[in-house]
């Protein structure tokens, strides 16, 4: 990858041609980090699976230990460390921008906790881990611990784009992500720079951290500020077009972080986060616009950092760490995540399932990586040879980022199914009685529920009562995009106008394809509009009279019915798995748990119940009727390759 360049020169005392050794082709190496990026994403979409796992991989093959291509010569110490500053600053940027305000409602006292409370037990946890395993100084546990404090939209957002967790989790990640990635920046800046001074006093830290942190909010507020002006206030004659703002907002960010740092290191992160959560709750004119380029953006510049940071892994100092770093890796995954995560959610409505995922699904990012790759270097630099300080560093946060996206971040899905925190996502038209009642039979089975209310009062009532709730109207195609139909499995119409129940099942037909589409209808004579669109329909006047019926020739089967999702529970499925083919119901009855049993038969449309000789065929449908847990435990029996 070396090539030889022949200049010459005009002056006669040098006649003779001067040989010039250039390093790698720099150009051909842009081009093939590209190239590795977007076919990672392209594996990650193909196999669920987040993408860093691929660009982690990719990177190690293409660095000193694998392929040669990519060293630290090829774009130099401070060329990367240019490179990687603007990268993360469009990566925090994005994120920031897609942190909602409805976002941090979905579970405000958790999230707080996981970036205040759970940010000291990491800090603290994670230090004191390194102390004693390493046997490390002081001064350097407290900058790995600073820095292992950071998850970060790096690795979490390729999580959850594979991994539909419920909205309260999912916002619970991404705001410790985004914060935790400052905090981190910040205070880990100040370590470093206090750790020359021998005489620091802990009100030093404190006071520095403040000013890092007060540097870039101010900032990140007055750029969102100037960009709010020039693209809102501001009414130019041309006018405001889509790739303008999208590539002022873009610029805007660079900036930002750039002053910010260039005033105070590692504020700028501060900066471009402020800005953004601003930015992306201010109604900006193409937001959606907006979104879609950042996020194409940020894939590039994800795909350029991680390649470029997993290239520079030195393998053998991650082997030189021993078993004391295996244990620094275990202690801060297996205890200190868990630790921090189930202290901090005490309360919030998450279930024992989504406190061990998130326990389990932490690791570590971009800025961690970065800022160890930095310091390393220039400790390395102040420190005598042979000091173990840079190796201990650099190697205990790659070795902790290198696991943790390994295991944690290429098994979230398989985690995730494993403790079934994935939900059937369904959304709500209508916040009243009806929907009310229905979003909380929902919520109750751990289905990812999101209410669409047009009533200011009433969606306040539904959000202080734990709903994820849109305030906004629901026959409005963006509403329902922003509020998830595009991956929705059931859209619910259950408002008190036939009218707009009517215009939502067209929507979630046509527009977004969702697999049930479910209206009430409030009038009987207006069940037919609804059957022509082939929707689900449920009649209130019909449905009372049937509940009333129940009552009165099946008391008990109505009682029982009322407890669904409770204590009992009747699921349907499909027979897809080959392996139940030709199985005779008596057969199935007797591997299936006790408190359970298929209590209904349909084929071809025909519903009976199932004789004990009867054979499965391939499409049948079998109901499952038992206790909640019975039920469940059935499901996974009967499909086993979900």
């Amino acid at each position: 990858m070396t090539s030889e360049r022949v200049a010459t020169t005009l002056s006669l005392d040098s006649p003779v041609p001067l040989v010039v050794e250039e390093g790698p082709d720099t150009l051909i190496i842009v081009a093939l980090i590209l190239v590795l990026g977007v076919t990672a994403q392209v594996l990650a979409d193909r196999f669920q699976v987040p993408s860093v796992l691929f660009l982690i991989v990719a990177g190690v093959a293409v660095g000193p230990k694998g392929l040669s291509i990519f060293t630290i010569d090829t774009f130099g110490l401070s060329g990367l460390s240019t490179i990687v500053g603007v990268s993360v600053a469009i990566i925090v940027f994005e994120g920031a921008f897609h942190l909602k305000l409805d976002k941090l409602g979905e579970a405000p006292a958790a999230t707080f906790r996981l970036v205040t409370v759970g940010a000291v037990i990491s800090f603290v946890g994670t230090t004191l881990a390194v102390r004693f395993f390493l046997g490390a100084e002081w001064g350097i546990a407290a900058l790995v611990g600073a820095l292992l404090v950071a998850t970060g939209p790096t690795v979490i957002t390729p999580i959850l784009a594979v991994v539909p967790v419920r909205n309260r989790v999912a916002a619970a990640l991404e705001t410790e992500g985004i914060v935790n990635d400052v905090t981190a920046a910040i205070f880990a800046a100040v370590i470093f720079k206090l750790l020359a001074a021998q005489e620091s006093a802990p009100s030093d830290y404190l006071v520095e951290f403040i000013q890092r942190l007060s540097v870039g909010v101010f900032v990140g507020l007055v750029t969102a500020g100037v960009l709010w002006v020039l693209v809102v206030q501001l009414d130019l004659p041309t006018g405001w077009t889509p790739q303008n703002v999208r590539l002022m907002t873009l610029a805007g960010a660079i900036f930002a972080f750039s002053l910010a740092d260039t005033i105070a290191t590692e504020s700028g992160v501060a900066a471009v986060a402020t800005a953004g959560i601003v930015l992306g709750n201010v109604n900006l004119p193409f937001e959606g616009k907006i979104e879609e380029f950042k996020g194409d953006i940020t894939i590039i510049v994800l795909s350029f950092v991680f390649i470029a940071l997993a290239a520079l892994i030195d393998f053998g100092t991650l082997q030189d760490l021993g078993l004391g770093g295996l244990a620094v890796v275990a202690v801060v995954a297996l205890l200190i995540r868990p630790a921090l995560v189930f202290i901090s959610t005490t309360s919030g409505g998450f279930t024992r399932n989504e406190k061990l995922f998130m326990s389990f699904v932490g690791p570590r990012g971009i800025i961690p990586a970065s800022v160890a790759t930095l310091f390393a270097i220039q400790l390395s630099q102040r420190r005598p040879p042979g000091d173990p300080a840079p190796d201990i560093l650099a190697g205990t946060v790659f070795l902790v980022i290198f696991a943790t996206v390994l295991f944690e971040g290429g098994l979230a899905r398989q985690i995730a199914e494993k403790l079934k925190v994935i939900p059937m996502r369904v959304i709500v038209v209508g916040g009243g009685r009806v929907g009310r009642e229905l979003g909380e039979r929902l919520e109750e089975r751990g289905e990812n529920v999101v209410v669409i209310e047009q009533d200011p009062a009433t969606a306040e009532g539904l959000r202080n009562h734990g709903f994820t709730v849109r305030n906004n109207d629901g026959a409005d195609v963006e509403v329902l995009r922003q509020a998830g139909a595009e991956r929705a499995k059931t859209i619910v119409a259950a408002t008190g106008d036939d009218d707009k129940n009517l215009l939502v099942a067209q929507l979630g037909n046509s527009k977004f394809h969702v697999e049930n589409v479910i209206a009430r209808v409030n009038e009987p004579d207006n069940v037919d509009p609804f059957n022509e669109l082939g929707v689900e329909t449920v009649s209130a006047s019909s449905s009372t009279a049937w509940a009333i019926d129940n009552l009165i020739e099946r008391p008990a089967l109505s009682r029982w019915m009322t407890e669904l999702g409770r204590s009992g529970d009747v699921q349907e499925i499909e027979v897809t798995d080959e392996t139940l083919v030709d199985t005779t119901i008596a057969d199935l009855n007797d591997v299936l748990p006790e408190g359970c049993m298929v209590a209904l038969h349909t084929r071809n449309g025909e519903n009976t119940v199932p004789d004990p000789d009867l054979a499965l065929e391939y499409g049948d449908h079998l109901t499952v009727l038992g206790r909640i847990d019975a039920v469940d435990e059935a499901m996974t029996k009967l499909h086993p390759h979900d």
